[in-house]
């Protein structure tokens, strides 16, 4: 594997640094290079392309927004031997604690960024012909994602669909259901979903939903700071609905008062917010059954309940 990074990356000197880690999914590991220091995630299974290209997708639309830093993503290699790296900028962090604020007021800007790009385009071509100052702007009007993204190592469907609600119900939460149907041939699941499915609509009565950037699995594990500010890694991003993002935050813990007082300054809670914190927590204890296994067969149960009744 070394030979391969050294020949990828141009580089003579290729040292391993003290700086190693591994999540639920893949391992990492910092190393010296001739243009130094990068971090490297490995993963020997066969989805990882998919997954390291879904994440580099990822990392280059946060980016674009200037809001929230993230590691700056290298390079995608496959191995000989079989699975991937994905080499990306070396950070020095340390656990979340003085920028959660900071963080807060971020993550809100990053999910309006696209939302004031819509208002600048339209502006733009209410105006008659092309002014000095005015740019082409890349504002997304449907929810969904430019390519596969995988939230752990199942790769999510992010076809694009103009409505939201037909997106979250068919492309998150039954793709879950029929992984889980083919896994475990559940009838209690099958029968609450096909009850539940009929009344997701409901829960976004007068709610005006604009596509934003998600950063997709941000939980206390994914999110760190550097001695000059927040920063958020390992995303399995698309466009959705910002509420989305909250829904997995709260579960794990890991973020304090402070970030959610700067976030919703900035984006306030809508009406009926909580029971749709409970259906995008579906997903995730779905999506934690499929990879993990029975242990979240009972909070998945008890949400679908939940929202019944």
């Amino acid at each position: 594997m070394e030979a391969k990074l050294k020949k990828e990356l141009g580089t003579t000197m290729l040292k391993a640094a003290g700086h190693s880690g591994g999540g639920c999914i893949s391992e990492g590991q910092s190393y010296d290079t001739d243009s130094g220091r990068v971090f490297v995630k490995i993963n020997h299974k066969r989805e990882a392309k998919l997954m390291f290209d879904g994440e580099m997708a990822s990392l280059e639309a946060i980016i674009k927004t200037q809001t929230v830093r993230v590691p700056k993503p290298m390079k995608v290699i496959e191995l000989d031997t079989g699975g991937c790296v994905f080499v990306m900028e070396h950070l020095d962090m340390r656990g979340l604690s003085k920028h959660s604020a900071r963080l807060g007021d971020q993550l809100a800007d990053m999910h309006l960024h696209n939302k004031r790009e819509l208002e600048k385009l339209n502006k733009e071509q209410q105006t008659v012909g092309k002014g000095a100052g005015q740019t082409e702007v890349a504002a997304i009007e449907k929810f969904g994602f430019s390519t596969t993204t995988c939230c752990g190592y199942l790769p999510q469907e992010n076809e694009w669909e103009s409505d939201w609600v037909s997106f979250y119900s068919r492309h998150r939460l039954q793709f879950q259901i029929n992984m889980v149907e083919k896994s475990y041939g559940d009838r209690e699941v099958r029968e609450l979903w096909a009850q539940l499915q009929l009344k997701i609509p409901q829960f976004f009565t007068d709610v005006e939903i604009v596509p934003a950037l998600l950063h997709g699995d941000l939980w206390g594990g994914n999110v760190a700071e550097c001695a000059d500010g927040p920063v958020i890694f390992d995303p399995s991003s698309f466009y959705g609905h910002s509420e989305f993002e909250l829904s997995i935050s709260g579960m794990f813990g890991g973020f304090n008062s402070s970030f959610y007082s700067a976030y919703h300054e900035k984006i306030p809670q809508a009406l009926g917010f909580a029971k749709r914190k409970e259906l995008y927590q579906l997903f995730h204890y779905l999506n934690h059954w499929n990879h993990f296994g029975g242990g979240y067969r009972g909070s998945s149960i008890r949400i679908m309940k939940s929202l019944l009744k």
